[in-house]
């Protein structure tokens, strides 16, 4: 039987417990009873729990531990702890490590497609370097043709490297607090400013609007300025095709928030691929970062940056008319 005591030890833990004694299940908590029936107790642990390796575990009659899935739906993930107490019951409980799969496996995929991404050019500038190297009777417009090849790849992986890093500063700093009061105004003058001096920018209309009274944010400038090159960025690489086309940027206020958009008026995005845009190196197509020198981590950086900054990012876009991202920050005062 189970005392007063040892009920009021087990309905205390959030995640699944048991105390079971001669494989009778004398004790669930709520968490238990929600995972394998309100009716358990007084039950057969055998017939509660039907996973062979849980039970290896709990019939042993020991102290032991084990990773188990299949528990209450397919595939959930459990770590399973068996502990002995008194007159030889046991305390079982059932630890959810979804969370922890998870970001495991967001571990996993991020530095296989890192690897990937910059194994790409990578192995064209070895390609290319090669017979820079080797050929002593290369004439110049090839030796010349080989190096800008090489220079251009060199210079996707640097930024490639850049983006990286600036994800893992906004990572490593997003439970810091944030102090600066900034004025998102003269960020994006700077912004724009420096986004038409891109190669590719002579020919794009750049049309900012800005209205009067535009509060400040607490946030961190740095990263607000990085938000807003991306932003125009992306445009102006996706968004103004042959350097020719309009990029419009607006600054608002709408009730308590100051709202950021950049639209273009580039070839659009099918619906299907916007909800995936802000994951890290996804592409809608491989051509089109690898022509435009986009990584594939742009939106991501952004969105980073937005969810520091306790802001909202919405994207709209209409494949043959353009795309436009909103970007809501809270305002202060």
């Amino acid at each position: 039987m189970t005392s007063g005591t040892d009920r009021n030890l087990i309905e205390a833990l959030e995640e699944p417990s048991l105390i079971v004694g001669s494989l009778i299940i004398d004790a669930a908590n709520d968490a238990a009873r929600s995972l394998f029936g309100a009716g358990i107790e007084g039950k057969d642990v055998r017939l509660a729990i039907r996973h062979p390796v849980a039970l290896e575990r709990i019939l042993s009659g020991r102290s032991a531990d084990a990773d188990i899935t299949g528990i209450g739906e397919f595939g959930r993930p459990w770590r399973l702890t068996v502990r002995t107490l008194d007159g030889g019951r046991l305390l079982i409980r059932l630890f959810d490590t979804s969370a922890a799969v998870a970001a495991d496996k967001i571990r996993t995929d991020f530095v296989a497609n890192a690897s990937h991404e910059l194994r790409t050019p990578l192995s064209t500038i070895l390609g290319y370097a090669e017979p820079l190297a080797d050929d002593p009777v290369m004439s110049d417009d090839e030796r010349s043709h080989l190096a800008s090849i090489i220079r251009l790849e060199a210079k996707r992986m640097v930024r490639i490297i850049d983006d990286l890093m600036s994800l893992s500063r906004v990572e490593a700093g997003r439970f810091e607090a944030l102090r600066e009061q900034v004025s998102l105004p003269d960020l994006l003058v700077a912004a724009v400013g420096d986004v038409k001096r891109s190669p590719g920018a002579r020919s794009c209309l750049f049309e900012t609007q800005i209205e009067e009274g535009i509060p400040t944010v607490v946030g961190d400038s740095a990263q607000l300025g990085q938000l807003f090159d991306n932003l125009l960025s992306n445009a102006l690489r996706y968004g103004c095709p042959g350097g020719k086309g309009s990029i419009r940027s607006r600054l608002s206020v709408a009730d308590h928030w100051v709202v950021i958009s950049v639209e273009d008026e580039g070839p659009g995005i099918a619906k299907a691929h916007i909800p995936h845009l802000t994951k890290r190196f996804y592409k809608v197509d491989d051509s089109r970062n690898r022509d435009s020198g986009g990584t594939g981590l742009g939106l991501a950086l952004v969105k980073h940056i937005v969810e520091r900054h306790r802001g909202r990012l919405s994207i709209e876009s209409e494949v043959g008319v353009g795309t436009r991202v909103t970007v809501q920050l809270p305002a202060q005062g």
